[in-house]
């Protein structure tokens, strides 16, 4: 920290902000990671949603970031893949019959997946693939893009999560960080963390045998 706080004070020299020398220790006390200037350049400059990766900043979960074309498939993302060592996933947006109740489902990437079998594995009904309007009005993101990661943007916590239970078994896992030409890498104990700080309900499920 000594050194960012060397680095700040010498931005601040040079563009000549004299009032920061005076405030600064006040903004350090109330919460440095977030206001430090050299954070945030960092974190605008990456393909991503900037709320993100300072919520990441503050739960302290470190990450690989991997910044790779668009990749809206499975398919095209495998080519991108190839090279990180994590679990990879599925990440289905799913509805019920109603459309009063939404799902994240999220299962490694090599298995293939039955709705119809999902259905009977899940227990809540007829399940079809939520429309673009619902994806952006409960996770904030765009077809091609679904992850957990985009969780940030449930504010009511409406969303329930479906794992499959097979990805306890993972050191680390990977996901968009809400747009398809990234991918980030973490810890899979830190990837609980985040659950748990947003507060969305979430369970395991045999989704395979």
């Amino acid at each position: 920290m000594i050194n960012i706080l060397k680095k700040c004070y010498l931005w601040a020299f040079v563009k000549n902000l004299s009032w920061i020398f005076q405030v600064f220790p006040f903004i350090c006390l109330l919460n440095f990671s977030y206001f430090c200037p050299f954070k945030w350049i960092d974190i605008m400059e990456k393909n991503g949603d900037p709320k993100l990766y300072a919520l990441l900043n503050d739960l302290e979960i470190e990450y690989e970031y991997y910044e790779h074309p668009a990749a809206p498939t499975i398919e095209e993302a495998i080519k991108y893949w190839k090279d990180l060592d994590a679990t990879h996933c599925k990440n289905l947006f799913f509805r019920n019959h109603k459309g009063n109740r939404h799902y994240l489902v999220i299962l490694d990437h090599k298995q293939d997946l039955n709705i119809r079998d999902l259905e009977q594995r899940l227990k809540q009904g007829k399940l079809t693939f939520a429309s673009p309007k619902r994806m952006m009005k409960y996770l904030g993101i765009e077809p091609g893009s679904v992850s957990p990661l985009a969780l940030i943007h449930d504010k009511d916590r409406h969303v329930h999560l479906f794992l499959d239970e097979n990805l306890k078994n993972s050191k680390t896992i990977s996901f968009h960080p809400c747009i398809n030409t990234a991918s980030l890498v973490i810890e899979y104990y830190d990837f609980m963390k985040f659950l748990k700080h947003l507060g969305n309900s979430w369970e395991y499920v045999r989704m395979y045998d």
